[in-house]
């Protein structure tokens, strides 16, 4: 397959996958400017590394893994910090209409939130999950459920800020 035919594959990919990359973006990053500069890193990343794809066009998991690693350097850049008060508005982000539950995600560490969000943010299997995250799936299964486990806790137990 060309080179030039992968790239077009892939862009067609990103486009595709872009609001649902910007929202995993949004997860890590809680803030609308700093999720799309991830975005936007992401999509130039894949399509620059689309001669490297071995099968035809890019996978959904490796997108949504330059995703993942593209909003953790940001984090890291920006010594961990993370913007909480810029969560969306109301009506604005369709998949965090739950503001609650959205802040309770801070309770997770990174790759506890990334499950989470991949899974039910985004939709993927378990499997796919693996894929993204580089883990086996077994271990995907076992954070997922730890991960859920605290988020029961944080949301029943006067939600993620009370008693904090």
């Amino acid at each position: 397959m060309s080179s030039e035919h992968q790239r077009k594959q892939v862009e067609e990919q990103v486009l595709l996958l872009y609001p649902a990359m910007y929202r995993l973006a949004f997860a890590y990053v809680k803030n609308r400017d700093d999720a799309m500069d991830v975005v936007q890193e992401s999509a130039c990343k894949a399509i620059a590394g689309a001669d490297a794809l071995k099968s035809g066009g890019a996978s959904r998991s490796w997108l949504f893994r330059i995703t993942v690693n593209a909003a953790l350097d940001v984090l890291r850049r920006r010594g961990r910090e993370t913007a909480a008060q810029e969560l969306p508005e109301t009506g604005r982000e369709d998949a965090y209409r739950d503001l609650d539950t959205l802040r309770a995600l801070d309770a997770l560490d990174e790759r506890e939130r990334t499950v989470v969000v991949l899974r039910f943010f985004e939709d993927l299997k378990l499997q796919e999950i693996a894929d993204v995250t580089g883990e086996n799936l077994n271990t995907v299964k076992t954070v997922l459920y730890r991960s859920l486990k605290k988020l029961k806790i944080r949301l029943t137990e006067g939600g993620p800020y009370h008693g904090a």
